[in-house]
């Protein structure tokens, strides 16, 4: 009997060093690789359907992935009114862009650094995408996520960093600098969405990243969701907008937009939009 042991990491690049693991029985190997950026994995699991991890840790699973998708693209874009163009950082499984081409944006542009990640899923994990990438409305770039906002000149309402922990080639993704260029590419008023770890284990992760942002907007925080692959409870996904409104969009107005949209979600409904704002007080504690 095979297993995959999960790396935990704190948020600062190292290993947690709280005597917990976690693992998940392997039926069958798909695929793997030691890619030109990390290792990934392909592997079937009993309950979850099918999982990618990279570098040892799990991004997503078939199972599950809907409560990680559909809160990161759903909760910023029903925030907004009439959001047009989109840019998602990373999200090589295809699940963001999937989630916000549901939306009646002009274009959704999509930077993956890693070709590989966006091929295998297509091949091995296809109903992540739902055929996105194919999509007339999607623009998809295979370059470095850090230079293509520190250089580009267009402007999106929302920015949607869909990275892995803060290590290998996601750690770029949580530095002051890059923060600072993704809010000179918001047009005004606009929102950026970053993935910010599971606070119960990785606290330093969602600090640091908050340290970062607060400067450099008028409303930096974060929302939650819960994904059981991953491990720890609470997931934080980062939140910063110099609209300060934004956070407290009417529920009848995000009711009214959900309806409009008539979206058939797994997770996301507009009263958990308005809850996973409520965040307990030793989330709360790491935020500030």
């Amino acid at each position: 009997m095979k297993f995959f042991e999960e790396t935990l990491y704190n948020g600062q690049g190292g290993r947690l060093g709280h005597g917990y693991f976690q693992r998940y029985q392997i039926q069958q190997v798909l695929f793997e690789e030691k890619t030109e950026h990390q290792h990934l994995i392909i592997f079937e699991n009993q309950h979850f359907g099918r999982v990618l991890a990279l570098d040892g840790i799990v991004q997503t699973t078939e199972a599950d992935e809907s409560a990680y998708h559909e809160m990161l693209v759903h909760v910023p874009l029903f925030a907004l009114d009439h959001p047009q163009n989109i840019l998602i950082i990373g999200g090589g499984d295809g699940g963001a862009l999937r989630e916000a081409l549901r939306h009646p944006v002009e274009t959704v542009t999509m930077v993956e650094i890693d070709p590989r990640v966006i091929d295998l899923c297509k091949e091995y994990m296809p109903s992540l995408s739902g055929g996105a990438f194919d999509h007339p409305r999607a623009n998809l770039i295979i370059a470095d996520g850090i230079q293509f906002v520190a250089e580009t000149d267009q402007r999106f309402d929302a920015i949607i960093v869909d990275s892995t922990d803060p290590i290998g080639p996601g750690e770029v993704l949580f530095t002051e600098a890059f923060y600072a260029s993704c809010k000179k590419c918001l047009t005004p008023g606009g929102v950026l969405i970053t993935q910010n770890g599971v606070p119960f284990f990785q606290s330093e992760e969602l600090k640091s990243s908050q340290q970062k942002l607060s400067p450099l907007f008028k409303d930096a925080g974060c929302y939650l969701t819960v994904v059981p692959s991953y491990v720890g409870g609470f997931m934080a996904l980062g939140w910063a907008t110099d609209n300060q409104d934004l956070r407290s969009v009417a529920a009848e107005t995000l009711q009214s937009r959900f309806e409009d949209l008539g979206l058939k979600a797994q997770y996301y409904t507009p009263a958990i939009h308005t809850a996973a704002f409520a965040l307990p007080a030793f989330i709360t504690k790491q935020s500030s």
